[in-house]
């Protein structure tokens, strides 16, 4: 990557990484330059490291040394690239030299782009850089230029302009006009997203924490505003998008148009007239400005370059304000000729997306350089296809495209655009008539999208899945896929060669598919399996018969129809005959769903296979020591029947013993075991007869398709209706349907407890639904069990500490429920119709006015039904009217219905307002989730939801709707390696290399991603959290700012995670001595939490605590009280009365009552949490000393102001007394108590205690490293949940530590 060391650019393009570098802490380096303090490490290795590195051998602990043979030089590669990274100096005409650190993998273009994002050039668009005089190509690699190296001078040479050059700087000029306007942002076009972190920290931190060191304890307003007081009930939705109120965008030019006098006639053009443009400046000068071979000149302001760099994919913002409708001639210009008019339907102009997916798959990728560019390809035409796919998934519902078979209903239509096939999710030919029809059609695609996204992430080399893309807009789901070269050309019937098109009467085979697929059979755990074809013919599959082969004319073997790569969910299929496990049968299960397409997700097959896994080591283990005791002839056998089921129940392994016999021996048991299952699997028959029956024994009972290793895998056409299997196969059929009775127990008795006690234990921290649905999705429960799982919160001992949960489900349930009437309620609406019915719509979920009548468009409008054979008019919508009769009980009615249908829960509401009133939701909350869910946006205003008057929404508040977008988010899976090695470091207490390899991670993430991601995001907060343990707050804040504006920018401005990166921020801004800021950034983050759930979340406390902390760090007392003691309050509920976190409360409490002087008020405080430190932790442990010294203290304290006002009353005012001190905290004592709750230790260690502690952890590395090589069967074990005793000690992490907690050695 090119990086600049001078600073910061001015933007930079979505598709490389265009960072300043910097050193891992910014100091120590030899020689080096004062940098800025807002960079990003990219590409730019520290010295320190290139010289550690070059001479010792490269850290082997880094989590390499398991990966794949062909990844162990990870490690060394890397060191190669960077020690190849080198600076050259730019020359460009009129400004200072100054020099860009580039790398020899990158092209010559690269560096044009830096320079036209840089402020100082930005300018210029039409320039060619020279090396001694000669011309560098634009396409070559820096490495392939002659004579260039450190230090070489590139001299920037401006070129004549031709009408494509004078276009492209017209356009840039627009571009850089319109990077000041946010209105790209609310609109959702060209990848700009909102960020508002600049309002905060009133522009950049770095600056402003040079001007305000030493002014500690200025005078600072920090009045909180009314609405996020605790106990506020008031949620108002304008702050969510500060500064609209009188800020208008910054406009330069009023009009920036093609002039009319174009083309330039003859004459001039023989002058080099290129075209001649019309501008008017914001003063109203009009101005004609010509554009000739000679070039053109405009100027620019300053922004932080991540507010204005685009985002990967789009991000949708579901508020807007009500913006001017502004004049922007070129951008118009753009609108009517490249998008919709030429580019799209001009063959040779568009672009091949086949073409373009599968040749960056096939990029070599034997080196990491390789691999970088190669994800790198991959990842940058994925995200230009899913925006192109959008692009012309909306232009399709809109009918702005042709159908190729016009003649047919509007339902079954298909379009090609751009190089793109678009199909609509309905059951056109009765093809999943047994499925379930439109249901099924509608499900169909995301399983698919899930397929391709597996095959894709195992990335076998030469099979080929189809670039997809599935849309959800106004009501209808779009499918965009890239076209098999010749598939338009033929039949299906012809070019199908593996798999079925008819599920499974005729089905095909193909060696050659049949070798790639078992490739993918281990990994994805698919079993091989024979089926019979419609002629009784046994034929072989590595795959469901669904999955279909197809050879393009490119010779490449594509897969498509991946909609049942996982086997399917029996919960959800009832079939006859069949009986389910007790667990199920228990829970109510199997029910019908509307479509018989449930598949497990990959996550719950991957966790059984893993937890059947564990279940046969512990077999095998058990059944060897029996042997040894008993030293008997005839080992004893295993067999208690043929089903596992009856052997065991999946939760309780038969094997106590293993347990109650000391650790020792039942690891070295295990460990023999995989020593014997490698020797049996190795097949060199060394091992003896009575071993081999124990792993066979073994390997029946956890249901292993091989008899001499471990090797779960599911057929996946098992209960597809259609598909039939020989007779020969029968006893493996029936030993995979009661895997996958098992797979289904396995999901209702492990996962979803577990995942409700990892809720109690506040384990994970879901704010909102889409938080929780991430939890869910990825202990592989889906969706439509979430009615299962708040069954279980209901009924669980803990029900007070889940209450969060709770809200946040019945919330998700409703939206969701809402959400699938929304659909088929939009299908109906014509487009001038639109804001109409949405408002409606929302007035009948979420308004408290009984009767919200609907206002149809004007007659004229609406086409009339002889007008009704127009070809293109959008896709079903019979009657257009119809929505307008809803009615908020009949909407009401139908959700409960809805809930109790689809997620077989019973809502007790008629009306929102009761469903509010029971379940303590807010109005606020389910507009967000229901507007995120349907891409509806709304005007930002206040919303009178509770009015009997009048109705909440009116159709001028619907501003825009738009599509909810699903697609496959290709991986940088180096650069995800060096990240996990450098937690893994930190978490050891390895802080220096662990920022190392970060570093590393955060370099490789940019050349794959671009400078905008999610796991960018991550990196740069680990990073900064590093720094500020290692003292560094400088580059602490920097790397937290950039975390939080990318938050903002890729998540979405109120995220949950958004709101986390304000709060690890704030506390870089205290410990910076930005108080005011820390202040405006914890208040931010607190608006942020109520709006998206509400005060009463354990999150809550945290960041009350933190406010409350800071508040009484400026002697706010009163109100620092307020915060605190909600955040006591919030804790006791949800940690209960005797947890550490709450005696911590009640200690920060005690200390601002301290400084208020009310001693017995401190004191009571102080007695509880002394009480609950003695009860939990025992007389001796240094926290109960602490406290009763601090009690002690208190009661000195108190006894002395009695005294005096004992002397007042004696002696009246004519008494001696020394004035009272109201002591305020140092700010040193602050910033403890708030790294102690925000889950940051530091533990004063002398010299050594260091070396001890360091010889300690790196014996007990090696010690792992020992037993991991020699026996990986533990590793599952040691992803058990800790004990609950763990999780409660305060000071070890916070309610939500996303990241690990971290082991300070300060020497």
């Amino acid at each position: 990557m090119v990086i600049k060391t001078d600073e910061l650019p001015a933007a930079a393009p979505a598709d490389s990484a265009r960072e300043p570098s910097s050193q891992a802490g910014g100091k120590g380096r030899p020689g080096a330059t004062e940098l800025p303090s807002v960079m990003l490490l990219n590409g730019d290795c520290p010295e320190s490291l290139k010289k550690e590195e070059g001479a010792a051998e490269p850290p082997r602990e880094n989590g390499l040394d398991e990966a794949e043979p062909g990844e162990e030089t990870t490690g060394q590669e890397v060191i190669v690239i960077q020690d190849t990274g080198f600076s050259v100096k730019i020359l460009a005409p009129g400004i200072e030299p100054f020099s860009l650190q580039v790398s020899p993998q990158e092209m010559v273009q690269e560096i044009h782009q830096v320079l036209m994002d840089r402020e100082d050039t930005c300018h210029r668009t039409c320039f060619s850089l020279h090396l001694d005089g000669n011309m560098l190509d634009h396409f070559s690699e820096l490495r392939s230029v002659e004579g260039l190296q450190e230090g070489s001078v590139l001299r920037v040479v401006e070129e004549p302009y031709t009408v494509r050059e004078a276009r492209i700087h017209v356009r840039h000029v627009r571009d850089l006009l319109k990077s000041l306007d946010p209105s790209d942002a609310f609109n959702g076009v060209d990848c700009n997203s909102l960020s508002f972190l600049s309002v905060f920290t009133d522009g950049d931190l770095g600056d402003s924490g040079k001007r305000k060191k030493g002014l500690e304890m200025d005078p600072i307003d920090c009045t909180p505003p009314e609405y996020i007081l605790p106990g506020s009930r008031e949620r108002p939705l304008c702050p969510l998008q500060p500064q609209n109120r009188d800020w208008k965008p910054l406009q330069c030019l009023k009009v920036l148009t093609m002039s009319g006098w174009n083309p330039p006639p003859g004459n001039r053009k023989m002058h080099g007239d290129l075209m001649y443009l019309f501008v008017i400046t914001a003063e109203d000068r009009q101005v004609s400005i010509t554009a000739s071979t000679r070039g053109f000149y405009l100027n620019q302001v300053q922004r932080h370059p991540f507010e204005r760099i685009a985002t990967p994919f789009q991000v949708y913002s579901w508020t807007a304000p009500q913006a001017e409708h502004a004049m922007d001639c070129v951008r118009a210009e753009d609108a009517y000729t490249s998008r919709l008019g030429y580019e799209e339907h001009i063959p040779g102009q568009t672009r091949d997306w086949n073409e373009e997916l599968q040749t960056t798959r096939e990029l070599p990728r034997k080196n990491l350089p390789e691999r970088l560019l190669r994800e790198r390809a991959i990842f940058k035409v994925h995200s230009d296809f899913t925006a192109a796919a959008t692009r012309g998934a909306m232009a399709v519902i809109d009918g702005n495209v042709m159908a190729i078979n016009p003649s047919e209903e509007t339902k079954m239509q298909m379009f090609i655009w751009n190089n793109i096939f678009f199909s609509l999710g309905f059951d056109v030919r009765d093809h999943y008539k047994d499925f379930g029809g439109d249901v099924a059609a509608y499900v169909a695609p995301t399983n698919d999208l899930n397929g391709v996204r597996t095959y894709n992430a195992v990335d076998v080399e030469g099979l080929y899945t189809l670039g997809t893309v599935v849309v959800d807009y106004r009501g209808y789901r779009v499918t965009a896929q890239s076209i098999i070269p010749g598939i338009l050309e033929r039949d299906q019937e012809q070019s199908v060669i593996y798999g079925s098109i008819d599920f499974g009467k005729t089905v095909v085979s193909h060696p050659r598919y049949l070798e790639l697929l078992e490739r993918t059979s281990r990994p994805l755990k698919i079993l091989r399996h024979r089926v019979l074809n419609d002629r009784d013919e046994e034929v072989e599959l590595c795959s469901s018969v669904e999955c279909k082969g197809i050879i393009g004319n490119d010779g490449r073997h594509y897969i498509l129809d991946l909609l049942r790569t996982f086997p399917p969910d029996l919960n959800f299929l009832p079939v006859p005959g069949e009986v389910l496990p007790e667990e199920c049968t228990r829970a109510g299960f199997p029910r019908a769903h509307r479509h018989k397409l449930c598949c497990l997700r990959q996550e719950l097959v991957d966790a059984f296979v893993e937890h059947r896994y564990l279940l046969f080591m512990k077999l095998a283990a058990l059944q060897l020591m029996q042997q040894k005791a008993s030293k008997m002839e005839t080992a004893p056998s295993l067999e208690n029947g043929d089903p596992p089921s009856s052997e065991s129940k999946p939760e309780d392994p038969p094997a106590p013993e293993v347990g109650s016999e000391e650790e020792g021996s039942s690891a070295s048991g295990l460990a023999k075991v995989k020593e014997l299952a490698e020797t049996i699997a190795s097949d060199d028959g060394t091992a003896d007869p009575r071993s081999r029956e124990v792993i066979r024994n073994a390997c029946k009972a956890v249901g292993s398709i091989s008899s001499t290793a471990f090797d779960v895998r599911f057929n996946p056409d098992i209960f597809s209706p259609g598909v039939r299997f020989p007779e020969s196969c029968q006893e493996e059929v029936r030993d995979q349907k009661q895997l996958l009775k098992d797979a289904a127990a396995f999901l209702l008795s492990c996962q979803i407890p577990g995942l409700v006690k990892d809720f109690a234990d506040h384990a994970v921290l879901p704010m909102d639904g889409a938080t929780l649905a991430e939890v869910m999705r990825q202990r592989g429960i889906n969706m439509r069990y979430l009615g299962k799982v708040l069954d279980l919160v209901v009924r669980s001992p803990a029900r007070d500490q889940l209450d969060h949960i709770y809200k946040i489900g019945i919330g998700e349930l409703i939206t969701r429920s809402a959400k699938h009437i929304f659909k088929t309620y939009l299908q109906g609406v014509e487009l001038s119709g639109l804001s109409a019915a949405i408002s409606h719509f929302l007035n009948c979920f979420l308004s408290s006015y009984p009767n919200p009548v609907a206002h149809l468009p004007a007659d004229e409008l609406v086409s009339k039904k002889r007008n009704r054979r127009r070809r293109n008019r959008p896709p079903g919508a019979a009657d257009n009217t119809a929505w307008a009769v809803m009615t908020p009980q009949e909407l009401w009615k139908n959700i409960c219905q809805e809930a109790k249908n689809y997620f077989d829960f019973s809502l007790e509401c008629e009306t929102v307002d009761q469903a509010v009133e029971t379940y303590g939701l807010q109005k606020i909350t389910l507009l967000r989730e229901i507007s995120l869910k349907t891409g509806i946006q709304i005007l930002l205003k206040e919303y009178s939801f509770d009015s009997r008057h009048k109705p909440a929404f009116t159709e001028e508040d619907v501003l825009n709707i738009f599509p909810v977008v699903k697609h496959v988010n290709p991986k940088a899976s180096d650069a995800f390696h060096f990240f996990q090695s450098g937690q893994a470091k930190v978490q050891q207490g390895f802080l220096k290399e662990g920022c190392e390899l970060i570093n590393e991670a955060l370099n490789l993430f940019n050349n794959v991603y671009g400078a905008m991601h999610v796991e960018i995001c991550a990196c740069l907060r680990l990073l900064a959290r590093l720094h500020y343990i290692m003292g560094d707050y400088a580059e602490a804040l920097s790397n937290q700012q950039k975390a939080v504006l990318m938050s903002e920018r890729v998540m979405g401005i109120e995220h949950p995670n958004t709101i986390q990166e304000y709060m690890h921020l704030a506390l870089y801004c205290f410990a910076s001595s930005q108080l005011s800021t820390a202040l405006s950034l914890l208040y931010r983050a607190r608006y942020l939490t109520l709006l998206v759930f509400g005060e009463d979340h354990p999150e809550m406390a945290l960041l009350d605590n933190n406010i409350g902390l800071v508040l009484h760090g400026v002697m706010e007392c009163d109100l620092s009280l307020r915060f605190l003691e909600n955040a006591l309050a919030v804790s006791t509920k949800y940690h209960g009365p005797k947890s550490l976190k709450v005696a911590l409360s009640h200690h920060l409490v005690a200390r601002v009552y301290e400084s208020k002087a009310e001693f017995r008020s401190a004191l009571q405080h102080e007695k509880e949490g002394y009480t609950i430190y003695k009860t939990q932790l025992g007389e001796d442990h240094e926290k109960t000393k602490e406290s009763s010294e601090y009690l002690k203290c208190l009661t000195q304290q108190a006894v002395a102001l009695q005294r005096t006002m004992n002397e007042i009353y004696r002696n009246g005012s004519s008494a001696n007394i020394p004035p009272l001190k109201f002591t305020a905290p140092s700010m040193a004592s602050v910033l403890e108590q708030l790294n102690v709750i925000n889950g940051i230790l530091f533990i004063p260690l002398s010299q050594k205690d260091l070396e001890n502690l360091k010889a300690e952890v790196a014996r007990r590395h090696q010690l792992q490293e020992a037993s991991g090589n020699r026996d990986k069967a533990e590793e599952p074990m040691a992803t058990e949940p800790e004990p609950a005793g763990a999780s409660e000690d305060a000071a070890s992490q916070p309610p939500a530590a996303k990241d690990p907690p971290s082991l300070s050695l300060q020497g």
